[in-house]
This record gives C-alpha cells, structure tokens and sequence, in this order.
C-alpha cells in the first residue's frame, strides 16, 4: 500500500501543507507521514485549529487519532473509507473552523451518502477564509463541478474571542467536473458589507467613507452591519464583485492600532488588483479552487484551466502537495505582468 512522506517545511511551510495532505489522503486513500508541521511558524505544530482538523478526518473515515496532540510536529494518517452522515466539529477556540471544512470537504463532495456539519469556533478569522468568501466565491465554483454545497452562518465568531457557528450540506457526487474560468465577463453587481460588533460606530463609518472615496462604488452600495450577538469585538471590511462568469469578496480585518482607513484601503488595493489584472480567479480563490480542481483531473474529468493573478507561494506549496498525491500535471504559463494561465491536466 503507497505511504506519502510529506516534508512539512517545504515551500510555504505552514497549515495548508497539513490540511491538504489530510483531504488528499481521504480522497485517494493514500496513507502519510508529515514531519515538520509548520515549521515556518513562530510556534510550529499541531495548533487548535489544525488538530480538530485532523480529529476531523480521522472522524469521517473512522478512524483514530489518539496520537495527536497539540505542539506535535510528526503525524502518520492511514485513512479509512469515507462516509458522509451528520457530524459536528467545536474548534474550541477562536482558530478557523472554515480551515476544518476545508480539510474535510473534498472527500465528502465524493462520498456515498449527503452530509450534514455543523462547526464551530471562528468563523471570521483574518488568517483564513471567512465565511462569506465560501458562501460567495468558493462554493458556488465547487457546485459547478458537480455537487450541490450550501453554507448557513447561525453565530459570528470573530478572532479572538472565538464562539461561532456554521453549518453546511453537502449533496455529493461520484465524479467532479472540470472547470474552464478565462474570462469574468461584465460585472453585474458591486457591493460592499461592513461588519462591526462592541466597537464605536465611527469606525465603521470611516471605512465606509474611505470605500466611497477610493472606489467606484455608491453609498447605497455600502452595507453597515452592527452585530450585537458576539461573543467579542470584531471588524471586517468586504467588498464584493459579482460578474457574469464568477463572484469575488476582498476582505479586510480590523486590527488593534490599525486605523479603520488602512483596513479599508487593504481592501481596495486588492480590489484595485483584480481589476488591472483582467483576471476571473483572484489570488486566495485560485489557492482554494485548485485541489478539487485537481481531483476532478484524476478522476478523468479532462482536465480545467483558470485565469488568475501570479501565484502566490502558498498556492505553488499547495500545488506541490497535490501533485504528490495525485497524477497530475499543473502548469502555469504567465500571460502577462499579474496574469497567469493555470492548466490541471
């Protein structure tokens, strides 16, 4: 039986390497050994987040994993058969939920029966995907591969309080699809969501000013959004840009002693970005869409190519660790300055 060893360190050398290692090995019931978990981290190792998500796997194929413990930096994963059903997964910290589907999710988008989870901890999180960019950008691509996913946000969880809750079903398929993305086509809608919960208004206020000011957009484009039920402060700018061929968020978190300007201006630089570049897939969408991506090319779907900005060095260590799992080629050919092909054959 094929056992992977997975040099935690290489490229990027943080989370993703682990989590993609897990959702791979379900997938293709390829047993590993990572070593070096996050090494690149100023404290490496297994963290909250990153443990439920190996709880989390070993969950859904039945298996155990009594030997992971929090600050362990070697994991050996034997994966067992999938299987979908309700499941529940508690963070219990602040640390990304959102990271815990993504490790889980692509096995259960191929799983015999539809599944339901619920997860908790943070759901808003500045180093992982938020929620509403899977609602809006991530998922609405894994659905055209196939499956039918759908998010539904019950309790914010800022960082660093933590203490929210989402839940997701998924109506799985036997197959992916592939996925042909070059062009966004004219944009249909521009909206922008401010999120703001026990902080004073006027920062809210001043990042919807800074949005008018730096962008095309008009004031009754710029939602405020005053959440009262949280179990600490939080503050995120989103800016929203839905097209004909796909849907991009850019987001920005509020920080201690960063002004409610700079947030804002963080997200219009990205913003700014996408639209020089001329590209469909954005620099974190392209680093999400490309390991089911990659299966569905495995599978013999024939394999999919996207538009998106250079990337980044977490997406080439991602693409690594896909490529060590499964019998792909990936390419990316650059167009031009901030443009590149990416080809999954």
């Amino acid at each position: 039986m094929t056992h992977i060893h997975i040099d935690g360190s290489q490229g990027e050398g943080g989370g993703q390497v682990l989590r993609s290692s897990l959702a791979l090995s379900l997938v293709t019931g390829k047993a590993f050994t990572i070593d070096h978990i996050r090494a690149n981290r100023n404290k490496p190792g297994l963290m909250r987040q990153h443990l439920t998500a190996v709880r989390a796997a070993a969950k859904i194929c039945g298996k155990d994993c009594d030997d992971a413990k929090i600050g362990s930096v070697r994991l050996t994963f034997h994966p067992g058969k999938v299987r979908g059903g309700e499941y529940a997964f508690n963070v219990g910290t602040a640390g990304s939920a959102t990271l815990v589907l993504q490790t889980v999710l692509p096995a259960l988008l191929l799983a015999e029966e539809p599944s339901t989870l619920t997860l908790s901890g943070g759901t808003h999180n500045p180093m992982a995907p938020p929620l509403d960019f899977l609602q809006k950008a991530f998922l609405p691509l894994v659905n055209r591969l196939g499956p039918t996913v759908d998010a539904t946000l019950i309790r914010y969880g800022f960082y660093p309080a933590g203490g929210g809750e989402f839940q997701v079903r998924i109506q799985p398929v036997k197959k992916l699809s592939a996925l042909e993305l070059t062009d966004r086509g004219g944009f249909v809608e521009k909206r922008a969501k401010i999120l703001f919960a026990r902080l004073p208004g006027h920062v809210a206020e001043r990042e919807r000013d800074t949005l008018l000011a730096k962008t095309d957009l008009d004031e009754p484009q710029i939602e405020i959004d005053h959440v009262r039920q949280s179990a600490g402060p939080g503050n995120l700018v989103m800016l929203e840009t839905a097209s004909q061929n796909v849907t991009e968020l850019f987001t920005g978190f509020g920080e201690l002693g960063v002004s409610a300007e700079t947030v804002a201006g963080r997200v219009v630089d990205q913003y700014r970005r996408y639209l020089a570049a001329d590209v469909p897939v954005g620099e974190y969408l392209a680093d999400q869409i490309v390991l089911p991506l990659g299966i569905a090319a495995s599978q013999g779907s024939g394999g999919s190519v996207f538009h998106t900005h250079r990337l980044s060095r977490h997406s080439l260590t991602h693409i690594d660790v896909l490529k060590t799992f499964l019998e792909v080629d990936i390419s990316a050919e650059e167009l031009a300055k901030d443009r590149v092909c990416v080809t999954i054959r």
